[in-house]
């Protein structure tokens, strides 16, 4: 079954969602992870696509735009279906992916903006009526 777990951040900042997501989805590609990082629209995918080009001077995190290559190591989209399956999906969007099942992971990045917290906390039920055990990860 697909591990969900919702990673907590301290703050409030919208980018530091963006920063997790570019951390996490390095990690994942290091683990030999696909990993398809969901936002919530096609302005959010281009901000991602540009601060992926440079979060690791050190370190490229091969990525793509769906719609560019479905089969990079790290995609970025919004509705779309992986092309890999069993990989793992950071969720930046508001609602939880209708292909959550084709996920060995999910990963959700909260921070302490009221509204986002109101969904995060509707998804978290989401899963667990969907019979998935959502846990809570502070960062």
């Amino acid at each position: 079954m697909t591990r969900v777990e919702f990673y907590v951040l301290p703050d409030s900042e919208p980018a530091g969602r963006a920063k997790a997501a570019c951390l996490l989805a390095s990690k994942g590609w290091q683990h030999g992870m696909p990993v398809f990082i969901r936002c919530d629209d096609s302005q959010q995918c281009g901000q991602l696509d540009e601060l992926l080009w440079s979060f690791r001077a050190e370190r490229f995190i091969p990525h793509e735009l769906h719609d560019d290559d479905p089969h990079a190591p790290v995609v970025i989209g919004t509705e779309q279906p992986p092309a890999t399956a069993q990989g793992l999906l950071i969720n930046l969007a508001p609602t939880l992916s209708p292909h959550t099942d084709r996920f060995s992971r999910v990963i959700e990045i909260v921070n302490q903006q009221p509204e986002l917290l109101n969904l995060c906390r509707d998804n978290f039920r989401l899963y667990r009526q969907r019979g998935y055990e959502p846990k809570r990860v502070e960062l």
